[in-house]
């Protein structure tokens, strides 16, 4: 059996859905432990995780594979795999989306700031955006000519490795030669603008650990993909004012 990753919110999700805490009931140990058993039975491959109480009666969320969601029966006997939805006077949130946020916000903290590079405001910072990032796409190129705009208005931008063709690629070895040079910062604008940058892949550097990541814990579909603190993703090139917008700037 094979569970499927859910898709990335999109920009109209970001400017609509309600940010906040999603409350966990603490489960029964037994029926826990049952629900992971008749899981695990028949799908011995995957890997389940926590167990909690969902906004439905009735339902329980399990982790499964890392990231994504399961809404099982207390019996075990049955599973809904997608994202669960609360529909309020106001508006629809995707409840599942939340949770899936502020586990990208945890796993992005957790990652080292000189494992990055940064492109900070000369003042306040009003607030910081990720950037999984290829050096070659046009939007991601796109997105870097902003960034001076994004700094401007106090955002500061954290860029992560993300070689869009794997890490036994060329695109892999540019974008490690940024994280590998005396000035990354402006190795990573050069490589962008396509000037022509000795390549200089340095040992025990982070490009393939960050792609990894990106994959595993973030679900990057594509380069750009935006993740604010919140975990809320944005894929794809968005220009500064409407980042600016949703980041409450």
């Amino acid at each position: 059996m094979t569970f499927f990753k859910q898709p990335l919110v999109a920009i109209a999700s970001l400017l609509l859905a309600a940010a906040g805490q999603v409350a966990v009931a603490e489960v029964d140990a037994a029926v826990a432990s049952q629900i992971k058993a008749k899981l695990a039975a028949s799908s011995p491959n995957a890997q389940f995780g926590e167990v909690r109480e969902s906004a439905v009666n009735g339902l329980y969320e399990v982790d499964v594979n890392g990231g994504n969601v399961l809404f099982v029966s207390k019996d075990g006997g049955h599973f809904i795999a997608g994202d669960l939805f609360q529909v309020t006077p106001e508006r629809v949130v995707n409840i599942s989306e939340q949770r899936r946020g502020l586990s990208r916000a945890a796993v992005l903290k957790g990652v080292d700031l000189k494992d990055m590079i940064v492109y900070s405001p000369k003042g306040e910072t009003k607030a910081r955006i990720y950037v999984f990032t290829d050096v070659d796409c046009g939007y991601c190129q796109k997105l870097h000519n902003d960034v001076p705009e994004l700094n401007r208005r106090g955002i500061e931008v954290r860029y992560l490795a993300f070689p869009r063709a794997g890490v036994n690629s060329v695109g892999y070895r540019k974008i490690a030669t940024a994280w590998c040079a005396d000035d990354p910062n402006k190795t990573l604008t050069d490589l962008k603008n396509r000037k022509n940058v000795p390549l200089n892949v340095c040992k025990d550097n982070p490009v393939a650990a960050q792609y990894k990541l990106g994959n595993e814990a973030i679900d990057v579909r594509g380069t750009p993909t935006i993740v604010m603190e919140d975990g809320t993703v944005v894929p794809g090139y968005v220009p500064p004012e409407t980042l600016a917008k949703a980041l409450g700037i």
